[in-house]
């Protein structure tokens, strides 16, 4: 598949992570939102956020986070985290009063593609069974899903889903329009303990 619309370069983060997407909100704030130590807050490129977030990793989430704004939209990268597509003590602050487009990779656990609106998942499913979704409105992205390869009516019983975490992320470029730069500066910061 070619460079992923959306996200290129997430094939380095490993076999954990979530990417997500925040409209209108400034990167500083997600942060706190989140809950990082605003002591620890700098500025560094992805390279230097993947760093970092090794040096750092906790054994339950990500350790050091980055948010970067392109766009209308705040780009959140947890390199060995998952808690914005799932931990609903998360998603809630960092989603309210906006949305939040999250793709989750998680090799031991489950994959997750969420779609969150003022703190109420909207769209939520493994890709690798995007028949299965929840939230209030789990057929709102399915010609989207189609069209970027997460066939809602895909047979559990046939062959996988190829390319999952691609096509997540094309779902997350057609839902937000975004192309992300692969130059971006981020904000990053260690996260607290929860």
């Amino acid at each position: 598949m070619a460079e992923t619309p959306g996200f290129p370069g997430y094939d380095t983060l490993g076999e954990i992570f979530c990417v997500s997407f925040v409209r209108d909100v400034s990167p500083e704030e997600v942060l706190r939102r989140f809950g990082v130590d605003e002591d620890t807050m700098e500025e560094v490129t992805f390279d230097e956020l993947d760093e970092r977030s090794a040096d750092t990793m906790r054994e339950d989430a990500a350790g050091f986070i980055g948010a970067a704004r392109v766009g209308d939209w705040t780009v959140v990268v947890e390199p060995g985290g998952w808690q914005l597509a799932v931990d609903a003590s998360i998603y809630g602050r960092v989603s309210r009063g906006t949305e939040v487009v999250s793709v989750c990779r998680h090799d031991y656990a489950q994959d997750t593609f969420a779609y969150i609106v003022d703190g109420v998942p909207v769209v939520s499913f493994d890709p690798m069974c995007p028949n299965h979704r929840a939230g209030s409105d789990p057929d709102r992205f399915v010609a989207k899903m189609r069209e970027v390869g997460l066939d809602p009516g895909h047979d559990l019983d046939g062959p996988g889903i190829e390319h999952r975490i691609e096509a997540s992320f094309a779902l997350a470029s057609s839902i937000t329009g975004l192309t992300f730069p692969t130059d971006a500066t981020f904000l990053g910061a260690e996260t607290l303990e929860c």
